[in-house]
């Protein structure tokens, strides 16, 4: 079975964000996504893989065999947009989502383009029922 790309790794997070980011705005907005997302969370900012910022950790196993760990909570400051990770999906959800502000989405996160332009408190609110539903599933 092959390994997982998306390692827990000792690279420094605020040193990949200084390498990785193309823009002041983009740092600026992944040390605050780095504050934030600590502060919900509870964890420290841990590197996964070559390029996404994570936060706690669960074990997930799929009905295919395959499994893995990954982060509760995590984002990458690419290039075209910040991508956010969190779970999707859920009961009340929705209206979470509707109050966010300026994003895109896709299949398992939401893209955008800088912090300002989305509701921080239905962020956060989205953040925590994530890390409630993934700990809930897994039992991390």
């Amino acid at each position: 079975m092959a390994k997982t790309k998306t390692a827990e790794t000792n690279k420094d997070v605020y040193e990949f964000i200084l390498e990785f980011t193309d823009s002041e705005q983009k740092r600026q907005d992944s040390r605050e996504l780095v504050r934030l997302m600590e502060q919900v969370s509870g964890f420290k900012a841990k590197m996964w893989g070559p390029s996404i910022i994570g936060f706690g950790k669960y074990h997930y196993k799929y009905t295919s065999g395959h499994e893995g760990d990954a982060p509760l909570l995590g984002f990458s400051p690419r290039k075209a947009a910040i991508s956010l990770y969190v779970s999707m999906g859920g009961p009340g959800q929705e209206e979470l989502i509707h109050a966010l502000g300026k994003f895109t989405m896709g299949k398992a996160c939401i893209y955008v383009k800088k912090l300002s332009d989305i509701n921080q408190e239905a962020l956060i609110a989205l953040m925590k029922d994530s890390i409630k539903r993934t700990q809930e599933k897994y039992g991390a």
